[in-house]
Order: C-alpha cells, then structure tokens, then sequence
C-alpha cells in the first residue's frame, strides 16, 4: 500500500521564504499598509486629490525615510488583543486603587493651600494631554508602516487613560473642595491666561502645525513628551507625595508604565533608521535639538508654580531634571544633541 506523504507546511508567503511559523504579532501587522509607496498615489482617487499631495509630500517625501520600514518592529511586540489584555489588568488595579481612597475619604484631608497648588498645576493638564493625544494620532495617520501605525496609536490610547484619570480624579477633588475645580472655565483661564503655563501652550500649539511625518514623530516622541510626562509623572508624583496626597502620586507612578513603553519604541524606532541610513543622525539630530530647546524652555516656566506648594519643590530642580531626561532620551537614540534652554 503506498502512503502519501503529508507535504510539509509552508510558511506564511507575506512574509517571504522565513521557513517557520510567524507570531501572531506578524500575522496581525506585517505589510497591512498598503498605501505607502503606491504607485502612482497611496489611495485609489485621482492623484492630484489634497489628500494623496499631502501624504506623497509630508510621508513619502520626508527626509525620514529607510528602504524597509516592515523590519522595525515594536520591542514589546503589541497587537490590538494584548494591548486591550494588558490595560484591562492595569485598569483594575487603578480601579481598587481609587476605590480604597474613596473609600478612606483621603481627598477630604488634603491641606486646602495643596489644593490651590493643583488649582494652578493638575487641573489644567487635560489641555496639554489632549494635545499629545492629537499628535499621536496624527503620527499613527502617517507612519509608513502598519508596526509604526499601532505603537503611536497605543500611544495614543495611553494618553486618553491618562485624560480620563485626571479627570475622574478633578471631579473627585471638586467634591470635597470646591465644584468650581471641576469646571472648564477654572482649567481653561488658568491654560489660557496664566504666565507660567504660556510657552508650554506655545510649544503644544506649534506641534500641532508640524506636517512631515518624521519631524512630529522626532518632536512628539523624542522631545515634547518626554519633557511633559519627566514634569507630569516624576516631578508632580514626588511633589504630591510629599504634600500627602498619595492617590495623585499613585496614580502618575501608573501613568509611567506607558510613558515608559512609549520611549521603548520610539528610541528604538531612531536607532533602527541611523543603522540603515547613518545619515539620518544628522536629520534627527537637527529636529531633537530645536524640539529639545523649545520643550525644555516651556517646561522651566511651568517649574514656578512647583515652588508654591506648601511642600515645594524648586524650579531649577525641576528643570533639572527635566534636562536630564531629555539628555537620556538623546543618548538611547545615539544622538549628539546638547539640550537647554535657547536663552
């Protein structure tokens, strides 16, 4: 009796002649972008349409560019499922998290002078939030390839948790001190019209007029945020715990776990195109130094009102350590870039 041999089983051909099972990571993303570098524009309209001149200009004409983006793929190798799995688990500790101090009613005994600190230093962090959110989103919009367009898109879900918490967490304050620190009109004139919070805004409002898809991702992801989370879950979690509020310290502490994974990629993303192009250094090096500037300038002013709080901390310690940050940021990339302020 012949027996047929069962044929051996194929790898999976989007992914060319690897000779072995792909991840689920790779199933789920590799080439899923079929826009970029389609001939003769990326959609199927007319290639004169705004939309096709604005990616062929802003996304395949950028000066950031390799001839393989499909080969970066993100160090912790995050598909929509385990993303959803991961901040589901963390979710749940948030949510006992803030159950306990409600329940303890810890908010209600904080000194009154704190709470005119974070009047003038938390409350109007949503503006600033919603901003790294939009650009996010805007880098996710243009990355050339489907492994670029999650990790700046689970960014962006990081930002809205963020959003959400803080704002969750301004009601709860409202409650015990006062509704009117819940209103928009008490965050809005302090973002709008407060001294210290004006080259911060400054710097947020020219980030959004940022097109090329590789400068906003050099001024997102390598200056502007890190600056903002070093000031937002470093400097104002230790400011907080040592004003004994420990939900506020608590919840930014949590707030880094994403902060964290966004510098993973990201640094990473900068090292995978220096390795293929050596000249993109220099691209790089230019965009981080001007962002670099401008974020740590806006981020110095705000280092004031961390002064005012019954337990302060100084300005020049928060600059400090804001240029710090930014400083490690440069050197994960395998940049030159000095960072300071352009005074």
């Amino acid at each position: 009796m012949h027996i047929r041999k069962r044929p051996k089983p194929k790898a999976w051909s989007a992914l060319g002649d690897v000779k072995r099972k792909p991840s689920e990571y790779e199933v789920v993303t590799a080439r899923f972008l079929h826009s970029f570098r389609r001939d003769p524009a990326p959609f199927e309209i007319s290639p004169a349409a705004p939309v096709n001149q604005w990616y062929l200009k802003y996304r395949e004409g950028s000066p950031f560019q390799v001839e393989d983006w499909e080969s970066f793929h993100d160090p912790h190798r995050l598909t929509y499922r385990k993303y959803v799995l991961q901040q589901h688990g963390r979710e749940t500790y948030v949510d006992a998290l803030v159950d306990d101090h409600e329940t303890a009613a810890s908010v209600d005994d904080l000194d009154p002078e704190w709470v005119r600190t974070l009047r003038h230093l938390a409350v109007p962090m949503r503006f600033p939030l919603h901003v790294l959110q939009m650009t996010s989103m805007y880098v996710s919009q243009m990355a050339p390839s489907a492994f670029l367009v999650n990790c700046a898109a689970f960014q962006a879900g990081d930002e809205m948790r963020r959003v959400q918490w803080l704002a969750y967490w301004t009601k709860s304050l409202s409650l015990a001190h006062g509704d009117e620190l819940a209103a928009t009109a008490t965050a809005r004139h302090t973002w709008e019209s407060d001294p210290a919070w004006q080259p911060l805004r400054r710097a947020l409002e020219q980030l959004l007029t940022v097109r090329d898809w590789g400068e906003a991702f050099t001024a997102l992801n390598l200056a502007v945020k890190p600056a903002l989370d070093t000031i937002l879950n470093g400097s104002m979690a230790v400011l907080a715990k040592q004003n004994g509020d420990d939900l506020l310290a608590a919840l930014l502490k949590e707030f880094g776990q994403d902060s964290r994974r966004s510098r993973d990629w990201s640094t990473a993303l900068a090292r995978y195109a220096i390795e293929r192009r050596p000249e993109l250094r220099q691209t790089l090096s230019a965009w981080t130094s001007v962002w670099q500037r401008t974020a740590t300038d806006a981020v110095t002013a705000l280092g004031d009102v961390f002064a005012t709080a019954p337990l302060p901390l100084s300005a020049e310690d928060v600059a400090g350590h804001v240029s710090a940050q930014l400083e490690a940021v440069t050197q994960d990339c395998g940049l030159d870039t000095e960072v300071g302020s352009s005074a």
